[in-house]
Formats: structure tokens, C-alpha cells, sequence
């Protein structure tokens, strides 16, 4: 499905949940995870994947990436909506989410590849479990 979390029925609960590089375009983080949590059954797992908030990340997701390989449109990000692992753990903890695991992401263009990695200063990916 690739619908907002706010239009879609709310009597249908899945078991996972991808937010893959969402969060970081929503208006409002806090609301997005709690409508999404809504559609979790107990015990379900909800993954996120999306972009730190340090200067790292400004430097190879917005001026990197849109400005200077010209990868993505400029204007696509706002450094402002990405988000700490630490700032989201709270936000998921509130909504009965308990974080499993947290591993960053890396890209090598040389390669063309994605791989986990110990460095989340950029992307990472987390997985949540609704309790």
C-alpha cells in the first residue's frame, strides 16, 4: 500500500510496517508514527529508515546528493525534518514502540551498492516492535 497513514482503514492491521524514507518529508513526525502505529498488530514490527540530523548528513544528503552529483531535485530535503536516533526512539516509545535494532546505512557509488554499517551519522535503519 502507499497511502498516508491518515487514509486508510483503520480496522486493517498488518504484521510490518516499512516507513523506508518517509519520515524525513512528513510535516509531523510525532502524529506520522502514531497514525502508523494504528495499523500494527501487537507484536508487529514497524522499520524506519531515514536521515541523521548532523552536519554529515547535510554535507552528503543535501549538498551532495542534490547539489552536486545532482542525484535528487534540489529542495528535496530539509535538513531540518531529519531526525536523531535518540529524538525518534522517544517518539516510537511513546506510541508502545520498543527499538531492536539500529544499524546505519552507507552507499558506495563505486560499487553502486547499500550496505549496514556501524555509522548512522547519515542513514540508518531501525526496527521497532509494538508491545
Amino acid at each position: 500500500y502507499d497511502r498516508s497513514p491518515e487514509n486508510f482503514n483503520h480496522e486493517k492491521k498488518f504484521d510490518v510496517i516499512l516507513n523506508m524514507e518517509i519520515v524525513e518529508h512528513v510535516e509531523d513526525i510525532p502524529k506520522f508514527i502514531n497514525q502508523s502505529t494504528k495499523f500494527l498488530k501487537n507484536n508487529g514490527l514497524m522499520f524506519i529508515a531515514t536521515l541523521n540530523q548532523t552536519l554529515k548528513s547535510y554535507v552528503f544528503a543535501i549538498i551532495g546528493a542534490e547539489y552536486i552529483l545532482r542525484w535528487l531535485p534540489i529542495g528535496t530535503h530539509d535538513w531540518n525534518k531529519f531526525v536523531k536516533p535518540e529524538n525518534l526512539e522517544d517518539i516510537c516509545n511513546e506510541n508502545s514502540l520498543k527499538l531492536k535494532s539500529i544499524d546505519g546505512v552507507k552507499f558506495n557509488p563505486i560499487l553502486n551498492k547499500w550496505k549496514l554499517s556501524n555509522d548512522k551519522s547519515v542513514n540508518y535503519i531501525t526496527k521497532y516492535k509494538k508491545s
